[in-house]
């Protein structure tokens, strides 16, 4: 297992260098339109027309007993695929990371800033992005957003439920994988804020609501990273935040252009749903909140 670090030579975070995503196209991925999901695929039919290493990466999650089969494609991106699948626990959200080397994957070391990494052949191999750093790296991404998600959802945010862990020796068996509870139902998988069609008075519901996540977040320490409509989904008038490998710490050098940027985001993506603010006036809002009282804590069940 690998941990961050910071690199000087990372270029500047203001650069909008979105990370495209299944549930997170870019800005240009979004003005050329999505996919829609594909039919019902059973897992016996992934083999004719996906990829081989997709393929036994599912074929492993079954194996382990995680899934029993998928049940459709949700969304496919540049950085993943995102699958419905059935487990024992109900219905899945797999979100199957694709190879880096196969990846147009963009630079992430704004947000890896200020994490240190002991081994420094490692360091090395990850900072010259070799076949192996980038090996590392994929591992590091998977197993970041696992422990990101566990801390949140113990501490009572409204985020998927992991379903693998919570230690890393049973997350990291799923790698490319992240395995999490699915929000809405097969038929219908919860949309995304941005695609949310609003009353005025539910969007002054979600805004309230996505306010509190981001305070939330920070009361943890943390500032998302990529913050909008397009991480929030909504189900049942609840907002749920998603997307979180990119999570940074205080410990980032860039924690407060974070922030500011995660607020100005927020502000700019609600507009479409009637909601007119700042990122500045966003930003004091959310600190204020960060100051109030936090959600009650889930406890894990043995």
């Amino acid at each position: 297992m690998s941990a961050r670090t910071h690199d000087p030579a990372a270029h500047d975070w203001t650069d909008q260098d979105w990370l495209d995503d299944p549930w997170t196209d870019s800005g240009e991925s979004r003005r050329r339109g999505r996919k829609k999901p594909v039919g019902r695929r059973q897992l016996a039919q992934l083999t004719a027309d996906e990829d081989s290493e997709q393929d036994d990466v599912i074929r492993r999650l079954k194996d382990l007993g995680h899934i029993t089969d998928v049940v459709a494609e949700l969304k496919s991106g540049k950085e993943a695929t995102a699958y419905v699948a059935r487990g024992p626990r109900g219905s899945v959200l797999v979100k199957l990371y694709r190879d880096l080397q196969a990846r147009s994957f963009k630079d992430d070391r704004v947000y890896r800033a200020g994490q240190v990494i002991l081994d420094v052949r490692a360091a090395k191999a990850m900072h010259n992005r070799t076949r192996k750093g980038l090996e590392m790296l994929q591992q590091d991404w998977v197993l970041s957003e696992y422990a990101h998600l566990w801390t949140l959802w113990t501490a009572g945010l409204n985020v998927p439920e992991p379903l693998a862990g919570p230690h890393p020796t049973a997350y990291a068996d799923t790698i490319p994988a992240v395995l999490m509870r699915l929000i809405g139902t097969e038929d219908h998988v919860a949309p995304r804020l941005s695609d949310a069609h609003l009353t005025p008075e539910q969007a002054r519901l979600a805004w309230d609501q996505s306010l509190t996540g981001m305070a939330h977040l920070l009361r943890l320490g943390y500032a998302h990273g990529d913050y909008s409509t397009y991480n929030l989904l909504w189900q049942e008038d609840t907002v749920t935040i998603i997307d979180f490998p990119q999570l940074s710490t205080r410990q980032n050098p860039h924690f407060q252009g974070l922030l500011a940027r995660d607020a100005q985001s927020l502000a700019t993506s609600f507009r479409k749903h009637g909601i007119h603010a700042d990122g500045q006036s966003v930003l004091r809002d959310v600190q204020r909140r960060a100051l109030g009282p936090a959600p009650e804590p889930r406890l894990l069940l043995p």
